[in-house]
């Protein structure tokens, strides 16, 4: 609430508008940081081309980095998907090259007012921020205006064609009737899931049958390539701690940065807030009633701290008392609520104040006169900030001395670790993807040291907590297959879990058998061969039953009539097998007030299923034109890339 009634300054608003801006372009796909495997020749190598616009190996590079930084995959699973992600590309492509083939221009007023709707941050108070700024924000992501209006451009034609493609989208009354008794319509059912865990005993393999197994499949168990390094570190945090700044130094940096250690007039105060906003106006008189009544207790000794916790409407602070987190500086808050602040003592309870926002009482814990904190109150402070000046400066200076010092003499990483203040961790069997002894796992690390070869450094890494790693490879461990022992477990692993898919399968297949001989008793048969039946309550496809994972593994029994059987339904985890006890239709008189919202869900399905056929038309039409050439040899590299990695 203290936020609310703060007037804000522009510099301030002019900040976080920046800071806003860095998110929302950190979210685009294009505004990923430059990446490079760090071989020319892959930055030559082209995965497509749709027309004119070539899709090189580092622009899709860009995507999939940008996938695993925000975790939205597991790295294992990757592989599987970068296919998608190159025919997103060319998708994208493809439709820009349609529109301007079909006319389609974007202006640079279109761009304009683009960037005005989505990105806001740069237009405070309506007044853009300036030429500087925005190319200043855009460098802090490597890229450049132009890059960024020309991906715009691009996004702005994608959007129009997609509009024109998907115009003329409807939905009958039939469908919406439909659409209402499939979303609303319950079944009551009788099912019983059956997991690998209820049959161990058939599906645990001896050791003759794991032996076997590995036998005929030597070929898919190989160690892979692991590799020694010795990796120098540079933390910032120990760096800083050997520098020792005497007190001249910091008498001098105190010197020239007074007017950073000048407090203003400020106060420490707590309130009571009862609002008025969003509140018919015939309540006002109520609401000062009650704020009188709590100032006539607190003069007369009650507890303000729990009054303010049990009637203040200002969530932020009453938890606290009704103390605000920080101190306030005249020019904060509203006028009235400074008025009162700045012209009481501490100690001193003010009447009613009333603002925009409602009634306060208010009291004035501190005030604190402005002046020129001294040299002594802020020594640490500017010590703290000396080292990190001079340590943030040397950083990268040390990283790229100890990566040409290795180079110099890969014999002797000690002595250049000892040599530049260092620390030297041997990390030995170090595979990609594998957590490094201290440093843990971090992508780029392991892209750093994919390509090298035994003696050779890698180029200097940023790692978590203000630290950087040189690494040079001492040692090749090149793959090899992998023993029987090795393996053991994981071969183990494998054929339970096949084995116990077939024999759920079998025991599902059975009891479905056995339930139709006996006339559809599900539950007579299962409790014969020991399982137990369950019942759902009226459930609808979006539900939720106990003990199931989700209710659409039930979703044959929405279309198979009361009293049928149903199964086996694969639920992951094993086997479901169910019978209809009862279908529940809707109230028809809801369908009314639920039209428009149905009409509208099924128009959007209809046009995103209209808009994928029109993509996947165009692709396949200039795929047959040569518009569109794929270079799979380069995609399937990448992919395999992955795969080690």
């Amino acid at each position: 609430m203290f936020d609310l009634f703060r007037s804000r300054d522009k510099a301030i608003r002019i900040l976080l508008g920046a800071m806003l801006m860095l998110v929302a372009l950190s979210m685009l796909t294009y505004l990923i940081p430059n990446y490079n495997t760090g071989t020319s020749a892959s930055s030559d190598q082209v995965v497509a081309e749709v027309g004119k616009e070539t899709i090189y190996l580092p622009d899709v590079q860009k995507v999939v980095q940008a996938t695993t930084r925000s975790r939205q995959l597991p790295p294992e699973i990757l592989p599987n998907y970068i296919p998608q992600m190159v025919q997103d590309m060319i998708t994208e492509r493809a439709l820009a090259y349609e529109a301007q083939r079909l006319g389609f221009q974007v202006t640079d007023q279109d761009v304009r007012d683009t960037i005005k709707q989505t990105l806001p941050q740069l237009f405070p108070d309506g007044n853009f921020v300036g030429k500087d700024t925005y190319a200043a924000m855009l460098a802090q992501q490597n890229l450049s205006i132009a890059e960024f209006e020309s991906d715009l451009r691009r996004q702005i034609l994608v959007t129009r064609l997609r509009n024109i493609a998907v115009e003329g989208t409807i939905v009958s009354p039939t469908e919406i009737e439909q659409g209402f008794y499939k979303k609303h319509e319950k079944v009551k059912v009788q099912w019983l899931e059956l997991k690998p865990d209820q049959f161990a005993k058939e599906t645990q393999p001896s050791t003759e049958d794991l032996k076997a197994y590995y036998e005929g499949n030597k070929a898919a168990y190989r160690t892979a390539e692991k590799k020694n390094l010795a990796i120098l570190i540079a933390d910032q945090a120990k760096l800083e701690a050997a520098v020792v700044p005497t007190d001249a130094q910091l008498q001098t940096e105190y010197n020239q940065n007074k007017e950073q250690y000048r407090t203003p007039d400020r106060v420490k105060v707590r309130h009571i807030l009862l609002k008025t906003t969003e509140k018919p106006a015939s309540e006002e008189p109520k609401i000062k009633a009650r704020a009188e009544d709590l100032l006539k207790q607190i003069k007369a000794g009650g507890n303000f701290a729990e009054l303010a916790k049990k009637n203040s409407e200002d969530t932020g602070s009453a938890q606290n008392g009704g103390e605000l987190p920080d101190w306030v500086t005249k020019g904060q808050t509203v006028p009235e609520f400074e008025q009162a602040a700045f012209t009481m003592k501490p100690g001193a309870t003010s009447d009613l104040v009333k603002t925009q926002y409602g009634y306060h009482i208010i009291q004035v814990l501190q005030h604190e006169d402005a002046r020129l904190r001294p040299f002594e109150e802020v020594k640490a402070e500017l010590a703290k900030q000396f080292k990190k000046e001079r340590v943030g400066d040397q950083m990268q200076q040390i990283a790229d001395k100890a990566q040409t010092a290795l180079q110099k003499d890969p014999a002797h990483p000690e002595k250049v670790a000892a040599d530049l203040g260092l620390e030297l961790v041997r990390a030995d069997g170090v595979e990609p993807g594998k957590p490094v002894a201290q440093i843990g796992t971090v992508p780029e690390f392991d892209q750093s040291v994919a390509a090298l070869k035994k003696g050779e450094v890698g180029a200097p890494v940023a790692l978590p907590g203000d630290r950087i790693a040189v690494a040079q490879v001492t040692d090749v461990l090149p793959s090899r297959p992998s023993t029987f022992e090795e393996v053991q477990n994981q071969i183990k692993d494998t054929m339970v879990r096949n084995r116990g898919s077939q024999v759920v399968q079998k025991h599902g297949k059975e009891l479905l058998d056995k339930a139709k001989a006996a006339g559809g008793d599900l539950e007579k048969v299962a409790k014969s061969m020991g399982f137990t039946v369950k019942t759902t309550g009226e459930v609808e496809r979006t539900g939720t039953v106990d003990g199931l994972a989700s209710v659409t593994y039930l979703n044959e029994a929405f279309s198979a009539p009361a009293g049928s059987l149903f199964g086996p339904v694969n639920t992951g985890d094993g086997i479901l097998v169910g019978k209809v006890l009862e279908h529940v239709k809707p109230d028809p008189s809801l369908l009314a007030q639920e039209r428009d919202k149905i009409r509208d869900d099924l128009k959007s399905q209809k046009a995103r299923d209209r808009a994928q056929l029109f993509e996947a038309g165009l692709r396949d039409a200039l795929t047959k034109q040569g518009t569109i050439k794929v270079h799979q040899s380069v995609i399937n590299s990448l992919i395999a890339q992955y795969k080690t990695s």
